[in-house]
């Protein structure tokens, strides 16, 4: 299977950041991945506090699934970290969301625990429904 490039990547991201402007009432937080990769540098320390500062003044964490997300070690650390925080965890799968060459990546291990909630973003309309998912996390148990 081929892995998708990092470019295809950032394509899918910027598509599903674009379509969630809907969510004009609902605070959001964005680390660029131009902004990730100037902290590498810096070391693990300064990553980790970029990763807790995007946390901040939050309620619910929304993971972006690609195909090498599971096996990210930083968002295992964000993942843990919304989770100490207390804060609601979904995942949305973005290997349905074709790049500029119309191709989608295969589907990939789950990198959530089986009880938060994960969606297709494009399957499960993710452009119309991102702020319900959003706020069906916030608002459960």
């Amino acid at each position: 299977m081929p892995v998708e490039q990092p470019d295809a990547l950032v394509e899918k991201l910027q598509v599903h950041l674009a379509s969630s402007v809907q969510l004009e009432d609902i605070p959001k937080t964005w680390i660029s991945a131009r902004r990730w990769e100037n902290l590498k540098s810096s070391g693990d320390s300064a990553l980790a506090t970029l990763v807790l500062n995007g946390l901040k003044h939050t309620a619910v964490t929304a993971v972006l699934i690609g195909p090498e997300t599971a096996h990210r070690e930083w968002m295992q650390y964000e993942i843990r970290s919304t989770l100490k925080r207390g804060n609601g965890l979904l995942g949305i799968y973005i290997h349905n969301i074709s790049d500029q060459d119309g191709r989608t990546a295969p589907q990939r291990p789950k990198p959530v625990a089986a009880r938060h909630p994960t969606y297709d973003r494009v399957f499960d309309h993710g452009n119309h429904n991102l702020g319900k998912w959003v706020q069906e996390v916030h608002y459960s148990p």
